[in-house]
């Protein structure tokens, strides 16, 4: 095969959407437009449990969440938001808060002021915000209070709760083809219908699109996928993208990268969440981990240096290169709490820690910094590559610590000053 032009990546699909603004104080949080793809998660704590639910909050958004949604869901709930928002305020987390409302939303920010003030935006479900007459009515209501307070909300629609009305319309109106679809197709047509006309009446009451985030969710990847393309070519609104349910362990970390990095590569989504099942007694940051090493890894976004590491085989093994590699990232992720603050631009630093010569050498001279660790049966010597040249040779059982030294000292040479220059320790 002869190749006369670069190969370069898919073109993503050319989407311009308008861009959301979420503000909580002084903390304005864009969404579309051009800003980048935004982190969310939720809480599982009982909202009513005001510290529990702060607390669990603040973690979120130390891991990285940029916006976290909290259920309320009864009057206990709703009076317990802006004491949620208080307890934020206090602890310095300026994250702002979304509110999850089913069924009764229209009643709960009718009735607690305080606590539709507190929030920076509603999620609405049109799905459940009533039957028959009464479904507009209460979703107007929902729609006046983010008017009258100035907040943007997201109709996220699931197709788990559909509105049925509409499904049955439609399943109606097929069913008069000369060649009706199949099932799955007329659903598709049913979430992104209910999103795009839910949108068009909460700007007919005085919202303005802008403030307007649409979210059409399923539980498969294929699913998922189809929807959002289809969705993204009908409406120009920024968009939120998850699975309704994504699972434990590997398998929900997974799914999620599967059908949101498709979607992504295609620049489609505006913000997204891997709703991702805790194991027992595991934290909720995981969700927000994965999320954030999804963009990073997609090149959309970076929050934390990435470490490169070689899988391992036959030709190494000793544990030294997975002790190290372990080592660190929990080291890196562990001071970028102060190193973001310290050394702007520190996210974007390439780590390699390989653990023998087949690719060590190579690797290490495509990072920042890298470390090829000797293999079994190979001299006990690991040279280290800063910027794509051999600097320095370390032997000896401190090879971990002074690796480790190595790779501070050139953060804080790299970018704490601009004219300052990385000494060789030869």
């Amino acid at each position: 095969m002869d190749f006369h032009e670069p190969i370069a990546l898919a073109d993503p699909l050319e989407r311009q959407s308008l861009q959301a603004r979420v503000i909580w104080g002084n903390r304005i949080v864009t969404v579309g437009g051009g800003a980048p793809v935004r982190i969310q998660s939720m809480t599982n704590t009982d909202t009513v449990d005001a510290i529990g639910t702060a607390i669990q909050v603040k973690e979120l958004a130390l891991a990285g969440s940029e916006m976290v949604r909290i259920t309320v869901n009864t009057p206990e709930a709703a009076q317990a938001v802006p004491y949620i928002r208080d307890q934020l305020d206090r602890m310095g987390i300026d994250v702002p808060l979304i509110g999850d409302f089913h069924f009764n939303g229209h009643r709960l920010l009718q009735d607690f002021p305080e606590c539709a003030q507190a929030l920076s935006k509603y999620r609405i479900n049109p799905g459940n915000v009533g039957k028959g007459d009464k479904r507009d009515r209460q979703f107007g209501l929902m729609v006046e209070a983010a008017v009258r307070w100035g907040k943007a909300i997201r109709i996220g629609v699931n197709w788990g709760s559909l509105d049925q009305d509409l499904l049955a319309s439609l399943m109606d109106e097929n069913s008069r083809r000369p060649v009706p679809w199949d099932a799955k197709p007329v659903m598709y047509r049913a979430l992104i219908q209910s999103a795009m006309e839910s949108a068009r009446l909460a700007e007919s009451i005085g919202l303005a699109a802008n403030q307007i985030i649409l979210s059409c969710k399923v539980s498969g990847v294929r699913d998922l996928i189809a929807v959002y393309r289809n969705l993204a070519r009908r409406c120009s609104y920024p968009l939120h993208l998850g699975l309704t349910e994504a699972g434990m362990g590997a398998k929900g970390a997974v799914t999620s990268t599967a059908a949101l990095s498709v979607l992504l590569q295609e620049g489609i989504g505006d913000t997204i969440r891997v709703s991702l099942t805790p194991a027992p007694g595991e934290s909720r940051t995981q969700e927000v981990t994965i999320a954030a090493e999804i963009l990073q890894a997609l090149g959309l976004r970076t929050f934390v240096p990435s470490v490169t590491a070689c899988p391992g085989c036959g030709r190494t093994t000793s544990t030294t290169f997975q002790e190290l590699t372990q080592e660190i990232d929990a080291f890196l992720r562990e001071k970028m709490s102060v190193w973001r603050e310290l050394y702007p631009g520190v996210e974007s630093l390439k780590v390699a820690v390989m653990g023998c010569i087949v690719n060590g050498p190579g690797e290490s001279k495509h990072a920042n910094i890298g470390i090829s660790l000797p293999g079994t049966g190979e001299a006990p010597a690991a040279p280290v590559f800063i910027d794509g040249e051999k600097r320095m040779t370390l032997r000896g059982d401190s090879i971990a610590a002074d690796f480790q030294l190595v790779v501070e000292n050139y953060i804080r040479q790299r970018f704490g000053a601009s004219d300052g220059q990385l000494q060789d320790n030869k």
